[in-house]
């Protein structure tokens, strides 16, 4: 007979802490930057790369602005007792590879032009829309809120740069 973990079959939590949501806006935007850079690299167009090397650069400050706030809220936490599992299970279930796709092997290879590569940007910047949207709309508290509401605005503001440039090309 098969053992079962209930920890595993407990369903994902679907309110976070203040920390929970910026290390889930720590993953997301370090997974963008890697998204961004690799893109980059495989771009023709000048103004394609440039656009992705912004959006990189974007990503980065997002990523120092993040972990700022962390250092910031580690001694309040401190004394805490917090439980990871939950956040953890929900990075690796909810957001690893899924709003901004591995850019490795085959993936990477699919990218044919400069044109595919805007539009795999402007797909991963919609999944990442609407899963912040998600999460906004379960969110009970507004500490929280606000994080997932700024990383929303980015978000938005990326897709419309995608999406502007996109047309000019």
């Amino acid at each position: 007979m098969e053992k079962r973990n209930p920890e595993s079959e407990q369903p994902l939590k679907s309110s976070f802490q203040c920390v929970d949501a910026i290390e889930i806006s720590l993953f997301v935007e370090k997974e963008g930057l890697f998204f961004y850079e690799s893109l980059g690299k495989k771009t023709k167009d000048p103004r394609v790369r440039q656009m992705f090397s912004h959006l990189a650069d974007e990503e980065r400050e997002h990523i120092q602005t993040l972990q700022e706030k962390s250092r910031y809220l580690q001694p309040a936490i401190a004394g805490q007792k917090r439980d990871n599992a939950n956040l953890s299970r929900f990075i690796s279930e909810e957001l690893k590879g899924k709003i901004f796709p591995p850019l490795t092997g085959s993936a990477a290879q699919n990218i044919d032009d400069d044109k595919q590569a805007l539009d795999l940007g402007i797909e991963s910047e919609k999944r990442s829309i609407e899963m912040l949207q998600s999460l906004l709309g379960k969110e009970k508290k507004l500490d929280v809120k606000a994080i997932f509401s700024h990383l929303l605005a980015e978000e938005k503001k990326h897709l419309l740069m995608l999406q502007g440039l996109k047309v000019k090309l």
